[in-house]
């Protein structure tokens, strides 16, 4: 896959996110109008998903590593418990650098890791990195926005 197409297509899977727990979560007018003293969504009766994460963090890594359990106990909550995501630490599911690989291959359904990891792999993926003395975040977003950057991906 072509480093252009990766990004574009990581881009979109992360801009869709927010659509998909919409979609997950059904709608949450409805449930306020229901009456109901329980704040907590139900799994109604549609299909529910269960999917795998894969981590380059150690099992309980701290900030790092429970970033991603509080990522997954949100969606399952937004959900209403249709999608729920199950994470594996480092080595837990595959040895902690092959994340990139578990997730290209259809091993694992999602991954949380440092970009720069897979320098090797994609050669621009370092540069959306933190990475010493780089560009912050707003930074990057403005240099891929409106300075070039995306052309030259």
């Amino acid at each position: 896959m072509k480093r252009k197409k990766f990004l574009q297509l990581l881009a979109l899977s992360t801009l869709s996110l927010p659509a998909l727990i919409r979609f997950f979560g059904g709608n949450p007018r409805a449930q306020k109008k229901s009456h109901s003293t329980n704040n907590t969504l139900t799994p109604s009766s549609r299909d529910s998903f269960r999917w795998t994460m894969t981590t380059t963090w150690p099992p309980g890594f701290p900030v790092l590593g429970e970033s991603c359990e509080l990522f997954a106990d949100w969606v399952r909550q937004m959900s209403g418990g249709r999608l729920d995501i199950r994470v594996y630490g480092g080595g837990e599911l595959v040895p902690p650098l092959e994340a990139f690989d578990a997730v290209r291959s259809g091993a694992a359904d999602m991954g949380s890791a440092a970009p720069y990891y897979w320098a090797g792999k994609l050669p621009a993926a370092q540069f959306i990195a933190s990475i010493p003395f780089g560009m912050t975040a707003q930074e990057v977003n403005a240099w891929l926005l409106s300075g070039g950057g995306w052309e030259l991906w």
